[in-house]
């Protein structure tokens, strides 16, 4: 939109005062139906539903996990040094030179909810998430189906195939760093072998210009602030050639910062569908406090 028409909507800080605050907080219909009426002339869109209206059930579900005993401690204390030290640096400096930084704490903070190894190579215990993603990848690949599996963290997908190397697991894995050449290859492997039923994908890396319908699961590793980069990793698989019903697992750490990024999700479902965007969306000071509430 910048492109399009520089200062339509103005800076970000701008932007977020006029229409985020309103339409995620307060749930303001005129300053919604005000930035419809903005964009509507830029923006043509085509659900898939409209398109592909032959496509078999897509099935969404949230699969909530318990940290381990000793994984809740090591979470626990890590939680309070980093919203000590963000609320500390946020009263000195304010919120916005802060925002970078508040960013990279609250990254960590999900890494340790997935697995507190991917940061700590002395952690030696266990992951409540990670044990009940091998418990179900190990049920799919003993069947006849196909999973891929989304994390926006290469760190996090590389546990996974430390393990599936470790138990001689067939799969395939694409990241942003892999060479451009070599995509297709592995998608049309991941299509074509009946052998290998997982693919282990960065979520920006399979978000776009991927088939793959010959999977017909999808485990969301960690959650995304944008739900609408979720959607398009999902519609890597349900989409059209996709014959089998898909299913889609979303897991969550429960009681711990992914369950509040969800909450964070719902609200701002609504504002990225109105201006049909998969970017970051910005978090503002007041998800600040309820993230770490």
């Amino acid at each position: 939109m910048t492109f399009v028409n520089p200062n339509l909507l103005g800076d970000l800080n701008t932007f977020r005062k006029k229409f985020m605050i309103p339409i995620e907080k307060d749930a303001h219909k005129g300053t919604e139906k005000s930035l419809q009426q903005i964009i509507s002339p830029f923006i043509l869109r085509r659900t898939k539903d409209m398109v592909a209206k032959e496509l078999p059930p897509l099935t969404e579900r949230t699969y909530y996990s318990i940290m381990t005993d000793e994984q809740l401690s090591y979470y626990e204390e890590k939680k309070s040094e980093i919203r000590n030290y963000l609320l500390d640096l946020k009263q000195k400096v304010g919120f916005d030179k802060a925002y970078l930084s508040i960013l990279s704490g609250i990254t960590r903070l999900r890494l340790i909810a997935n697995h507190p190894a991917i940061i700590d190579k002395n952690y030696k215990d266990e992951s409540g998430k990670f044990n009940d993603v091998i418990e179900n990848i190990n049920k799919i690949i003993t069947s006849d189906n196909k999973l891929v599996m989304f994390s926006q963290f290469v760190k996090h997908l590389n546990l996974y195939k430390e393990y599936l190397e470790a138990h001689d697991i067939p799969f395939l894995m694409l990241t942003g760093s892999t060479p451009m050449e070599e995509r297709m290859q592995i998608v049309n492997e991941f299509q074509n072998n009946k052998d290998v039923k997982l693919i282990l994908m960065s979520l920006k890396a399979g978000g776009v210009g991927i088939n793959l319908t010959a999977a017909d699961f999808v485990f969301l590793l960690d959650p995304w602030w944008n739900p609408a980069v979720e959607y398009q990793a999902i519609n890597r698989t349900h989409r059209i050639g996709q014959d089998k019903n898909v299913i889609s697992y979303k897991f969550i750490v429960k009681d711990s910062i992914e369950e509040k990024i969800l909450i964070l999700q719902n609200r701002k479902l609504k504002f990225a569908q109105l201006i049909d965007t998969t970017k970051r969306i910005p978090i503002t000071e007041d998800d600040l406090g309820k993230l770490f509430e």
